[in-house]
């Protein structure tokens, strides 16, 4: 269990960014009691949200929902949910959340 600061230096984020994903539900956490301290469960699922370089042909979010037709806030809550894959490029010029492209579509429906 560590706490947001240090989960934060652990995966090369800032804590704000922690603190918004635990609100959205992006990653967990937990508290021993409302209002308390978040401690953060570092485990190898949550270290693989992680990565330098993102999957190929994986889209930013702006590409994600033009892509699915959905509001960002519906891609947060099907990533939060595990029906999207997502992962978190922390390196270079274009970081942020990386989401799984939506299967290819064969015929008209």
């Amino acid at each position: 269990m560590l706490t947001v600061a240090d989960a934060a230096a652990e995966l090369g984020l800032a804590p704000s960014t922690l603190h918004r994903w635990l609100s959205d539900g992006f990653i967990a956490g937990e508290q021993l009691t409302p209002g308390a301290p978040w401690r953060i469960r570092m485990t190898e699922q949550l270290r693989a949200l992680f990565a330098d370089t993102a999957p190929d042909g994986w889209l930013a979010m702006l590409e994600a929902t033009l892509a699915y037709g959905v509001s960002r806030q519906t891609i947060m809550q099907r990533v939060k949910d595990g029906k999207l894959r997502a992962v978190h490029v922390r390196t270079g010029r274009r970081k942020g959340l990386r989401i799984e492209p939506p299967a290819p579509q064969n015929g008209l429906f």
